[in-house]
């Protein structure tokens, strides 16, 4: 199933976080926090100004995001489970 977001939206798939901790300790499911950094799978068109003008988004297809720990609404297409949320609540790239 093919999805693109609307208007400054993006679709974000969540990056898994580290399953053991740095003293070797294995972290169960049940303990882990979900991670504020994901990629960005698709991106909507841009926000527009009130003039109509459209302001085009900062981030791509493929970009690594830092987001809010609370950030987006979590859907599921096709199996994956993924996060919409507006641009605005994304952080910064990381490069």
């Amino acid at each position: 199933m093919a999805f693109k977001p609307l208007h400054d939206r993006v679709l974000v798939k969540r990056v898994e976080g580290e399953e053991k901790t740095k003293g070797g300790l294995i972290i169960p499911d049940s303990a882990k926090e979900k991670p504020a950094e994901g990629e960005i799978v698709s991106v909507g068109e841009g926000a527009r100004k009130d003039s109509g003008e459209l302001i085009a988004p900062s981030v791509k297809a493929g970009d690594r995001v830092l987001f809010g720990k609370w950030s987006g609404t979590e859907v599921t297409l096709d199996g994956e489970e993924l996060l919409i949320m507006k641009e605005s609540d994304i952080m910064g790239i990381i490069s």
